[in-house]
C-alpha cells in the first residue's frame, strides 16, 4: 500500500478534509449527547472506536435512554445491513490480503464507499476510500472525545444546539437528492410516520418505523424504467434514504 500515497490528489484531500471536519463536529454532537443521557464516558468512547457508525450509535443511544437495548441492537443491525452491498462494491479497492481487508471493512461508511466509486480508475479508487475512511474515523474519535468534555462541562447540550448538530448535519446530506420525485416521496413519507408514531412507541422505534417510507420509492417505478437508467433517481433516492 505504499506506493499508494506517493502521488496525492490535491482536490481529494481538499474535500475529505472539508467532511471529516464536518464529520469532527457531528462526533463532538454524539458524545455531549450521549454522556449528558447517563452513559458512561467509556462505553461512548468505545462505541465511537468499534462501531464507527454516526447514524446508529445516535439511535443506540436514544434506545438505550428509553430502556430498549434489544431495540438498539436491531435496529443498528438493520441501518448497517446497507454495507454488505457496499463491501461488494469496493471489494477491489480492499484487495486479497486478510489485513487489508479487515481494516478496510471497519472504515467501510457511506462517505468511504462514495468517494471511491465516484474516482476514474482504479489508483484514485483506491486513495480515495482508505483517506476518507481513516480521516473521518480519526475526526470522529476525536470529536467523540471532545464532546465528552464538552458535555460533562455544559450538562445540557441543548443549551448550546448540539443536539441539534446531527440532523442538521444528515438534512444538509439529503437535500441535493431531494431533486429527484422519488426521494421526495421517501423522505416526506419516512417523515410523516416518524411524526405521528413518536407519540404512541418509545424513543427510537419511530424511527425505525419510518422505514417504511422507502417502499415510496418503488411507486412508479415501473412506468419510469424506460425513462430512468440503472443509474437513474429511484436508485439514488434508495441511496440517500
Amino acid at each position: 500500500m505504499g506506493t499508494l500515497w506517493r502521488t496525492l490528489d490535491r482536490r481529494l484531500m481538499r474535500d475529505v478534509l472539508a467532511l471529516s471536519v464536518a464529520a469532527g463536529f457531528v462526533g463532538l454532537s454524539f458524545g455531549a449527547i450521549a454522556i449528558a443521557s447517563g452513559l458512561p464516558g467509556w462505553a461512548v468512547i468505545a462505541m465511537s472506536a468499534i462501531v464507527f457508525a454516526g447514524g446508529s450509535q445516535f439511535m443506540a443511544v436514544s434506545m438505550l435512554v428509553a430502556g430498549n437495548p434489544v431495540a438498539a441492537v436491531l435496529g443498528g443491525l438493520l441501518l448497517n445491513a446497507r454495507h454488505f452491498p457496499f463491501g461488494m462494491a469496493v471489494a477491489d479497492v480492499l484487495g486479497a490480503r486478510w489485513r487489508n481487508r479487515l481494516v478496510g471493512s471497519h472504515i467501510l461508511i457511506d462517505e468511504s464507499v462514495a468517494f471511491a466509486l465516484a474516482q476514474p480508475d482504479a489508483r484514485l479508487r483506491r486513495q480515495a476510500y482508505w483517506m476518507t475512511g481513516f480521516a473521518l474515523f480519526v475526526c470522529w474519535n476525536i470529536g467523540t472525545v471532545a464532546g465528552l468534555l464538552l458535555g460533562n462541562a455544559v450538562g445540557d447540550p441543548a443549551a448550546i444546539g448540539l443536539d441539534a448538530a446531527f440532523p442538521a448535519g444528515l438534512l444538509a446530506l439529503i437535500l441535493p437528492g431531494l431533486r429527484e420525485p422519488a426521494a421526495r416521496r421517501v423522505a416526506v413519507i419516512g417523515a410523516l410516520v416518524a411524526v405521528l408514531a413518536t407519540p404512541l412507541l418509545p424513543a427510537g422505534l419511530p424511527v425505525l418505523l419510518s422505514l417504511v417510507g422507502l417502499v415510496a420509492a418503488g411507486v412508479g417505478r415501473p412506468g419510469q424504467a424506460g425513462q430512468e437508467g440503472p443509474s437513474g433517481g429511484v436508485d439514488r433516492a434508495e441511496a440517500t434514504a
